[in-house]
């Protein structure tokens, strides 16, 4: 698979790092930096984008600015990409409003489009847009990204006499390299601290999904990171938790 990545910051440098690290060998990464700045109205969109970019099947847009949402639209032009992921960790690089219309936008050209806020909500068949709404896809490419990196899926090994995790193994890695960074942390710990731990490991990764308070969530979009990969933990370790059952006393007469 060809895809390319789309960078302007420490943001999507993180992502395209970890992404070259470990995806698989018969992928072809190749980045193009974006403007860090764009006017309010971009009238010329030519006047932003390079003489020439690669032939793409998958486009990964990691920018921090709304201006390069604005111009994907001509990027799938010059490579002849047929999926976009656009990716929301922070409201004021993609706000709801123009992620709805890339995605319409896209929708005419026959492109593909997902935008999962957060990133790592994304799965093969669906993303996260708010707090209780996922959006389905259907698209080979980006599914084929999204069984590699995405919404994090550890798998624990867990000792059930003593309740401590044996070993984690990372099946499928969040996008920036989280989830591995977690399961590097998990070994040797009690299935009751086990959520506890893999949310400070997260946070100290760090997640670089913002800290203000989204509409959509009412929640950061960072504390909703950490709580995808915290159930994760969570459902796996359930069964061995001690459950303390408190009965009742008598009433008085």
């Amino acid at each position: 698979m060809r895809i390319l990545a789309i960078i302007s910051g420490e943001y999507g440098e993180r992502h395209v790092s970890n992404i070259k690290k470990h995806c698989p060998k018969n992928w072809v990464i190749e980045v193009w930096r974006a403007p860090n700045t764009f006017p309010l109205v971009i009238d010329y969109p030519e006047d932003f984008l390079p003489k020439s970019l690669p032939e793409t099947d998958l486009i990964l847009s990691f920018g921090e600015h709304r201006g390069i949402a604005e111009i994907l639209p001509d990027v799938v032009q010059m490579t002849g990409a047929k999926a976009v992921l656009a990716s929301i960790d922070n409201e004021a690089w993609l706000p709801r409003g123009l992620a709805r219309q890339l995605r319409g936008w896209l929708e005419e050209m026959n492109v593909a489009c997902v935008t999962p806020k957060p990133l790592c909500s994304l799965t093969e068949k669906d993303y996260l847009t708010s707090r209780f709404k996922r959006i389905e896809y259907n698209n080979n490419n980006i599914a084929e990204f999204a069984h590699h990196f995405g919404q994090p899926e550890i798998k624990l090994e867990i000792d059930p006499q003593l309740k401590v995790i044996k070993s984690a193994h990372v099946q499928r890695d969040a996008v920036c390299g989280c989830a591995r960074h977690v399961a590097n942390g998990l070994a040797g710990i009690s299935v009751e601290m086990a959520e506890e731990k893999a949310g400070l490991l997260h946070h100290h990764y760090p997640c670089l999904a913002s800290m203000g308070k989204d509409v959509d969530f009412d929640d950061t979009l960072m504390h909703i990171s950490g709580n995808l990969l915290k159930d994760n933990i969570g459902t796996q370790v359930k069964p061995f938790k001690k459950i303390d059952y408190i009965s009742p006393g008598k009433r008085s007469d």
